[in-house]
């Protein structure tokens, strides 16, 4: 263990969050002083369009605790997360969004969790406050199907809030790829990981960074990354669409030499646009896959950090460009 390494780091990833940035401050800071030993809260702006960056500069000022790490455009929460992760220098990392729905004063029953052996303590989610009933239903829905699919058992009803060991992060951080389920990866890695049931708050302030369409491609990027069983069901729809392909001209053939027929325009319609769907399918959910292959053979960096704000000294520097994140600083 390296002595010079805080204790904990609270990661926090940032998208338009200047209505939330004084209060969860203010609810972080009371509870990392009741910690024993240093403390660092890195805060991640994930190119927000307000003054989230401007506020996170601010309270730097009279808070040498804080670490804030701006990103050069909008990359998205996972990745946004992972440039945290890369930047975080603590022996425990408490992973926890800017929203204040996941309480950060469970931190000390968490850090109670891993002194007694824990690797991993992860949020499970008893109660949802201040969510509609579509958002529970297909949140619902989503772990349910992932946990089918993917071969990596994912915990139901947890999300990214968390708190680790160095040890099990740096693990996360040897897994190179692109589309990113962090919550899936930390599943991956084993070690002791053991939930922590707690009752999630409505969202303080602004607005939910997760509509409908991130929802659609944070499910698309857990499936595509944990499972290949949409492959296999694109090859059964193969299969069976040639069984009923061959059944067809087989029932064509029989009724043309031995019943009378009518052309039907409605019939063929019908097999036209079921074999045609059918084909289509396929290919999407192969294009799905080749698309994620390719762009992780362009090898790009995952994010890039346009500067690191640190008002109490600098510490070690940043693995900027390093294998394992494919990371790239432009001013640190």
């Amino acid at each position: 263990m390296v002595s010079d390494r805080p204790r904990v780091s609270v990661v926090v990833p940032c998208y338009n969050e200047q209505d939330v940035l004084h209060e969860l401050h203010r609810r972080l800071s009371a509870v990392v002083d009741e910690q024993e030993g240093t403390a660092e809260i890195v805060l991640v702006n994930d190119g927000s369009k307000d003054a989230t960056w401007e506020l996170m500069t601010e309270l730097a000022a009279s808070d040498p605790r804080l670490v804030c790490v701006n990103l050069s455009r909008n990359h998205g929460h996972q990745l946004a997360l992972t440039a945290g992760l890369h930047i975080c220098r603590g022996e425990r990392i408490f992973v926890i969004d800017a929203d204040l729905q996941d309480p950060p004063e469970l931190l000390s029953q968490m850090m109670a969790r891993i002194d007694a052996g824990a690797d991993v303590v992860y949020g499970k989610r008893r109660q949802r406050e201040g969510e509609s009933a579509f958002k529970l239903i297909t949140a619902a829905s989503f772990y349910r199907i992932i946990d089918w699919m993917s071969d990596t058992q994912i915990p139901h009803d947890a999300g990214d809030f968390r708190l680790m060991t160095r040890r099990a992060l740096d693990v996360v951080l040897d897994m190179p790829e692109r589309h990113r389920f962090i919550r899936g990866m930390v599943s991956w890695i084993g070690f002791n990981q053991e939930p922590f049931l707690y009752d999630r708050d409505a969202r303080f302030a602004g607005q939910t960074k997760y509509p409908l369409r991130k929802m659609i491609g944070l499910a698309k990027d857990a499936i595509t990354a944990f499972s290949v069983k949409p492959l296999t069901f694109a090859s059964t729809f193969g299969l069976i669409a040639m069984g009923i392909a061959v059944l067809t001209v087989g029932y064509a053939v029989i009724s043309y030499f031995f019943f009378s027929t009518e052309p039907g325009w409605a019939s063929v319609m019908s097999v036209v646009a079921f074999f045609g769907g059918v084909q289509l399918l396929v290919l999407g959910v192969i294009g799905e896959y080749l698309g994620r292959l390719y762009e992780q053979a362009k090898g790009r960096p995952l994010f890039v950090i346009d500067r690191v704000h640190r008002t109490g000294g600098s510490g070690p520097p940043p693995r900027a460009g390093a294998v394992r994140t494919r990371a790239t600083t432009a001013d640190v």
